[in-house]
């Protein structure tokens, strides 16, 4: 929702044998269907293109940054990454991995169903780029900024995207106190860390972030958190708003000069300071179109920020 669209889509349901991958796609769309993550969107889109019918859930919970557990017909049934499969003390075969691996290498959000405390199969799911990430990503690195990707997705689909991006770096599969760490981290080597990013698991970093910036597109928790909301969740927004924001400062600093130096200046003279030696009074008159050329010429140097 950040780099890309955030609107990914199914691309594939594997059986690890117990059921049809038609069953699979079932229980991992009705255990999702509570939740509000894009993934679990997609996951239930995709059920439904296929006229497949949602079971009834009980005792939903979301596991932040993890997935999700719920009970369906009397089965204890969760979906999620592999941080939830740690959690469950679960591990896949040789095989699997295989599996896994080819889908991650292709960009896709692998999530595996677990019934029972059994792996049952896997769910793949993928995210377009958004068109605008990579001008968006060359305009900041440009301007001597670099640019981190922290993602909870694995490590093989946070590099396809980094390497399609030509990102400085990234970190994978990152809670949300990871996300928040690697913020501090920076900070404490003296950078100056701006954040983006669209969801709730970006709240706390985007709070601790010298310049947080939320997508308009995302969750109102993660607007809530950042100072600067792009509205369109186009990230070229953020190259924008930092040239705009240089160069009203640069705009501050000139109409501060003017100010001080026009004043320097002028009080002395209405002050009668040379009068003494050239007899020369300021007229009111004169005085007040003075004042008046002043402020007219910090207003004009103003508004020469709407041409940026």
């Amino acid at each position: 929702g950040t780099l890309t669209e955030g609107k990914p889509k199914l691309q594939n349901v594997v059986s690890f044998g117990n059921y049809s991958d038609n069953e699979i796609l079932q229980i991992a769309a009705s255990v999702d269907e509570p939740s509000e993550h894009p993934v679990a969107e997609a996951i239930v889109a995709g059920a439904l293109v296929k006229n497949i019918l949602l079971k009834k859930v009980i005792d939903f919970e979301s596991v932040t940054g993890k997935g999700v557990i719920a009970s369906i017909d009397g089965n204890s049934v969760a979906l999620g990454n592999m941080k939830l499969l740690q959690d469950f003390d679960m591990e896949i075969s040789l095989q699997q991995q295989d599996v896994v691996k080819k889908l991650q290498s292709t960009g896709q959000t692998v999530m595996f169903l677990i019934v029972n405390d059994k792996v049952e199969g896997l769910i793949g799911v993928a995210d377009s780029i958004k068109e605008t990430s990579l001008s968006a990503v060359k305009a900041l690195q440009k301007n001597g900024i670099k640019v981190i990707m922290l993602t909870g997705d694995n490590k093989l689909t946070a590099k396809s995207v980094a390497e399609k991006l030509s990102l400085d770096g990234f970190e994978a599969e990152c809670l949300p106190e990871d996300k928040y760490q690697k913020v501090k981290e920076l900070q404490n080597k003296g950078h100056i860390v701006a954040m983006a990013g669209d969801g709730i698991n970006d709240a706390p970093a985007l709070e601790q972030a010298n310049v947080g910036i939320a997508m308009g597109t995302g969750t109102d928790i993660a607007m809530q958190s950042a100072e600067i909301t792009l509205v369109k969740g186009d990230l070229n927004g953020i190259a924008r708003a930092k040239e705009l924001s240089h160069k009203v400062m640069r705009n501050i600093k000139q109409n501060l000069f003017f100010a001080f130096v026009y004043n320097a200046l002028g009080v002395p003279v209405a002050a009668g300071i040379l009068f003494p030696f050239f007899g020369i009074l300021l007229s009111p008159m004169i005085a007040a179109a003075a004042m008046s050329f002043s402020s007219v010429s910090v207003i004009t140097n103003a508004l020469r920020l709407r041409k940026i």
